[in-house]
């Protein structure tokens, strides 16, 4: 695990000789992968280490968790998952925030790791070894690289002693339980693996052997849930404990409950490919724990992934183990609004939802959810969303997180109006609905602009009224307030008799949209009723009377509604000044 970007697909992909990396979203591992290296493979790559050491232990299930804080649960589900964690470190950005936090996280799990030092290979000077020791490969290195390594290095261990942390470069290390290994890697050129695969062994070996023993009580955790040509919906696992036959009855969490069902086959890749990358399948009839498996099994299509799954012995009670199965999905229930306005939201996994529902509860986005979903969007999704037009047509919307859209749902949200937006980044699909709802904002604007009504006082200054009526054209001073196009005037000492709009405003010659307190304009007043006469200065209205914006309690709402970041404190002072004097509720 590790922040974005520092490599640790590439590790993987690296140690398994794959690639994984090319076909994952921006390169930013969104699910969950599994791999398993037996030890004859580890054997063969740490030889050059003279480490014949005897592998008592069957080999090693590694687990890529992806990099991006959204997915800390995935992160939390992965890190509870495993015994050891490699956290990669890039050399050249030392700790970044989510190193930090999947540090908390180990920490909070009392996980041993082994960091990584990757991406040596960028340091200024590298001389290639491809897959050598990391000792033989420094050697071969100029004083330069040496000299620059050491201070990146020295850097490391630093910020690690900020977070309250020992570390060491591994072969310094001697004091394995106190200290953390550091172990430097290029997950381009291979140096270093072989000494991060011995570390691993070495230490599984010394501290796992009694925790290797391995119970018979089933623990096993659902990744992902995925359609396979030839074996329908099928579930990704990772079993951690126990065993799983062909036949045995199991049960998982569902979207609309509990499903309870019986395994059909149990299918691994070949060791060394991941459970993600597609390919030929083998068969068995059981498999003993670790190991990722594809379990095919009826009814699994709601299956909801970052769950765990659970057998039903002889002796258990189906409805206790149904209940317990439910938990899981109960927190993510109790995250969606009551009050049923928002947006609706779909993922492809629990994980990735609760990532997403994180992601849109954090205060910088705040957006409300309505409802959720895991899976492809159907039309009963869009209908579900549609309902949300009539409240507020922005959260009439589907938020799309690494799922299809079936082209019946695409025709029918066309039709209602239902927005879908997909991405496979969560962030990417903030930005999109963050300019959707810019866009509506200004469009409403738009249509407010009519009903919202500034508040100003103007003063007719002498000798400057140009025309007398069709239209009113004066010279004013603005004493309070800002005075725009289109405000409409009256005269509250006579009456409140409204004498018609300002067409337009003119300061020193020079047409303008609005003019601010302070400011002297001449302003051009129509009448704001066609039907009427138009009403007269002299007749309707002297020199002395003070000039004021016609406000009412639509025009407050529109404005409260839509521009209240554009009013100055003063200027809301003055509306409520105004309130009192048009006597509004």
């Amino acid at each position: 695990m590790g922040h974005v970007d520092t490599g640790k697909t590439k590790l993987l992909d690296c140690i398994r000789g794959t690639n994984v990396q090319e076909g994952e979203a921006g390169g930013i591992t969104q699910q969950i992968g599994a791999t398993y290296f037996p030890a004859e493979n580890i054997r063969e790559r740490t030889k050059e280490l003279k480490a014949d050491a005897k592998l008592n232990v069957p080999g090693l299930l590694v687990i890529d968790t992806p990099g991006h804080e959204s997915f800390t649960n995935l992160r939390s589900r992965g890190s509870g998952l495993c015994d050891i964690a490699i956290l990669v470190v890039d050399i050249m950005h030392g700790l970044e925030q989510q190193t930090i936090e999947s540090l908390n996280l180990l920490k909070m799990r009392n996980t041993d790791f082994i960091v990584a030092l990757n991406k040596v290979d960028r340091l200024y000077g590298w001389k290639t070894c491809r897959n050598a020791p990391i000792t033989k490969a420094m050697k071969q290195q100029s004083k330069d690289v040496q000299i620059e390594f050491n201070m990146r290095l020295t850097q490391v261990i630093t910020q690690f002693k900020e977070q309250g942390l020992n570390t060491e470069l591994y072969y310094k290390n001697k004091e394995m339980g106190e200290t953390f290994s550091i172990v430097p890697t290029s997950a381009i050129s291979g140096e270093g693996i072989p000494d991060l695969l011995l570390l691993l062994i070495q230490w599984a070996q010394k501290t796992m052997v009694k925790r290797l023993t391995y119970s018979n009580e089933v623990q096993c955790t659902v990744l992902e849930v995925k359609v396979v040509e030839g074996h329908g919906t099928t579930i990704d696992v990772v079993l951690v404990n126990g065993v799983l036959h062909e036949g045995d009855q199991i049960v998982v969490c569902g979207l609309q409950g509990p499903i309870v069902t019986t395994i059909r086959a149990l299918l691994t890749p070949h060791p060394m490919k991941e459970l993600r990358v597609k390919g030929a399948y083998l068969h068995h009839k059981e498999i003993k724990a670790a190991q990722g498996i594809k379990i095919t099994a009826q009814g699994l299509e709601h299956t909801i992934a970052g769950t765990s799954l659970y057998v039903v012995g002889p002796h258990d009670d189906l409805e206790h183990i149904k209940e317990v199965a439910m938990e899981d999905m109960k927190s993510v229930m109790s995250r969606i609004d009551k009050s049923g306005e928002g947006v609706y939201v779909q993922a492809s996994t629990l994980g990735s939802l609760e990532a997403l529902l994180e992601f849109l509860k954090s205060p910088a986005v705040n957006i409300p959810v309505s409802g959720i979903s895991i899976g492809p969007v159907h039309k009963k999704d869009v209908m579900k969303a549609s309902v949300m037009l009539e409240k507020k047509k922005e959260y009439g919307t589907i938020l799309a997180f690494d799922v299809k859209v079936t082209p019946e749902a695409r025709e029918l949200a066309d039709e209602l109006g239902v927005k879908i937006f997909i991405a496979d980044i969560i962030y990417h699909l903030f930005d999109q609905f963050k300019a959707y709802i810019d866009n509506l904002k200004e469009e409403k604007k738009k249509e407010a602009a009519e009903e919202a009504v500034f508040p100003c006082v103007l003063k007719i200054m002498p000798n400057c009224v140009f025309n007398k009526k069709d239209p009113i054209v004066l010279g004013v001073d603005v004493l309070e307030g800002v005075v725009k196009v289109g405000t409409p005037i009256c005269v509250p000492q006579r009456d409140f008799i409204e004498i018609g709009r300002i067409a337009s405003i003119e300061n020193n010659h020079k047409p303008v949209d609005y003019a601010k307190k302070g400011q002297k304009v001449a302003i051009k007043i129509i009448g704001s009723n066609p039907d009427e006469q138009q009403k007269m200065f002299g007749r309707h209205f002297e020199i002395e009377d003070e000039l004021v914006s016609r406000i009412s309690r639509n025009s407050l709402d529109a404005l409260k509604e839509h521009y209240a970041e554009d009013l100055s404190v003063e200027e809301k002072r003055l509306l409520f000044k105004l309130k009192k004097l048009f006597k509004i509720p």
